[in-house]
């Protein structure tokens, strides 16, 4: 089943089955987007090898939601270059530029408004800090409705 979805260009984010056998198969795309025709083939290759006679199941297929946390390390591969919203443990949150993603840590770039010394007056800040992921609880795209 995973050569099936590498074939397909996406990786696996997670499997989750139910006490009812619900299964949901979320993949994402390497480089671009998740489409519907690659959900309705995955589904399709699942069944193949899996017979409903043998067991009774539910299985959905769905794309990773750019609204989730990232749950794999590819995701934040794919996200570099990307802004994102970090939640830090303790509460702060940061909208930021993923700019690094290696080992176990991320490196982002954000703009902060800051009093510089001796002026009046709040100017961006630009800063650059790498965070190894234990000191963060999510990261996911950040969306912008502007």
């Amino acid at each position: 089943m995973e050569s099936a979805i590498v074939a397909r260009g996406c990786f696996i984010v997670s499997i989750n089955v139910s006490r009812d056998n619900d299964i949901e198969l979320t993949v994402e795309s390497e480089n671009g987007t998740v489409e519907l025709e690659d959900c309705v083939e995955l589904s399709r290759i699942f069944e193949e090898k899996f017979s409903r006679d043998t067991e009774d199941y539910s299985l959905t297929v769905s794309s990773a939601g750019l609204d989730q946390p990232f749950k794999v390390w590819k995701q934040y591969l794919k996200a570099v270059g990307k802004k994102v919203e970090v939640a830090m443990k303790g509460g702060k949150k940061l909208v930021a530029t993923l700019s690094e993603a290696s080992g176990d840590t991320v490196t982002l770039t954000w703009s902060a408004l800051e009093k510089p010394e001796g002026g009046k007056k709040k100017v961006p800040v630009e800063h650059t800090d790498t965070f190894p992921l234990s000191d963060i609880n999510s990261v996911r795209y950040y969306i912008d409705f502007k």
